[in-house]
């Protein structure tokens, strides 16, 4: 074998995954992964925890499905007990994800509601600690985004949803937790490379990206000095229910081809992202924006 040779398939990032497009397909809005093809990998057989969270608890938005589960797993098989908010709609999907925590013998929480309703959102920093004895780990992932066939059919109603569960939400959530964080305490929002280089089908959703990334860096400076970390994730293509969900069938089997990897990513490659983060292993970073795009730049 060639020194330079890969020593297993999954060494090389363009075929450790699926290289072609997907199949087209379409769900109502939040959707779920039991009724994607092909379902996502979560990093369910793959990923290997090394106790670098354990002790902690985390609070992840959207962590029933998508790249949220896939953190909420890896954080439990790090150590962590977990707590996650989804739609009630999404509860299928919330117990799968549950039962994944508790099978690593750490302590799921799960906390159905709409992220819309601001005393939902406040009082989930609350209903953590009270239930789980603190909050260690704030993830902001849940997000809605839709395809816009041009600016002039977008509604109010739907721009406000867009805004309302992207930015709002991520708001109050906040503006309660950091009353209770305490040094070591990381918050993490996932933003996109949407933020960065906005498609046009998707220009609401991607002003409230960018209007993450700006969260994330003027809330680091104003909290760095209480030892509380703030960074943020920018996911590329990654396969998770919100893009069959998000009315573009026809766009599917191109998925994530543009990148410079030439495929779309699983939502088990963000995990490791998120953990770096929460953890130690990153007490020195933070407002930093971490891209998890296919090579795709910020």
């Amino acid at each position: 074998m060639s020194r330079n040779a890969p020593r297993h398939d999954e060494d090389n990032p363009v075929t450790k995954y699926r290289t072609e497009g997907f199949p087209e397909q379409q769900q109502d809005q939040p959707g779920l992964t039991r009724a994607m093809v092909p379902r996502p990998d979560h990093g369910e057989n793959t990923y290997i925890g090394s106790g670098r969270l354990a002790g902690r608890v985390a609070l992840i938005t959207g962590g029933d499905s998508g790249i949220g589960r896939a953190v909420a797993l890896a954080y439990a098989r790090e150590g962590a007990d977990v707590a996650i908010a989804y739609l009630p709609e999404e509860q299928a999907d919330a117990d799968e994800t549950s039962e994944l925590v508790r099978s690593t013998d750490r302590q799921a929480l799960l906390l159905p509601g709409d992220l819309r309703n601001e005393d939902f959102s406040r009082s989930l920093p609350a209903a953590v600690i009270e239930k789980l004895g603190g909050l260690d780990i704030l993830v902001l992932n849940a997000a809605y985004q839709q395809n816009r066939d041009g600016l002039e059919n977008l509604t109010t109603d739907e721009f406000t949803r867009v805004m309302e569960t992207n930015l709002y939400s991520t708001l109050w959530i906040t503006s309660a937790a950091l009353p209770h964080l305490h040094p070591g305490a990381s918050i993490i929002t996932t933003s996109s490379i949407q933020a960065f280089n906005p498609s046009p089908n998707l220009i609401d959703y991607a002003m409230t990206k960018a209007a993450l990334v700006a969260f994330t860096k003027a809330l680091a400076l104003q909290v760095g000095r209480r030892g509380i970390r703030v960074n943020a994730v920018a996911p590329g293509p990654i396969w998770t229910p919100l893009i069959p969900a998000t009315a573009w069938p026809s766009k599917l089997p191109t998925f994530g081809q543009d990148t410079p990897l030439g495929r779309a990513g699983q939502p088990a490659e963000l995990a490791h992202a998120y953990v770096y983060l929460a953890s130690s292993d990153a007490s020195y970073v933070s407002r930093a924006v971490l891209p998890v795009t296919g090579g795709k730049g910020l």
